[in-house]
């Protein structure tokens, strides 16, 4: 889905950046290659932040079932120390 919008974003620059010319001019490729670098930058960006997304995900997990372990533990001290 990110790389069809990425793809129809270029070729909306590109093409309003061509017009009817039949062959890009030099300015233009240069700036049809500036554009792909960005892309291909964009999307090792997204990339990253997906996986610190993910790593995020399972901090909070973990810390949640920690949480809950830490909760059950004091439930059973807690019954306990009413039995004695």
């Amino acid at each position: 889905m990110k790389k069809i919008f990425m793809s129809l974003v270029l070729a909306g620059l590109l093409g309003g950046a061509i017009g009817c010319s039949s062959k890009p001019n030099e300015e233009e490729m240069k700036q049809l290659e500036d554009l792909r670098a960005e892309v291909s930058s964009l999307e090792r960006e997204i990339a990253s932040k997906e996986s610190e997304k993910a790593a995020l995900t399972k901090s909070i997990a973990d810390k949640d079932a920690e949480l809950k372990k830490c909760a059950d533990d004091k439930a059973v001290t807690q019954q306990r120390l009413r039995g004695m």
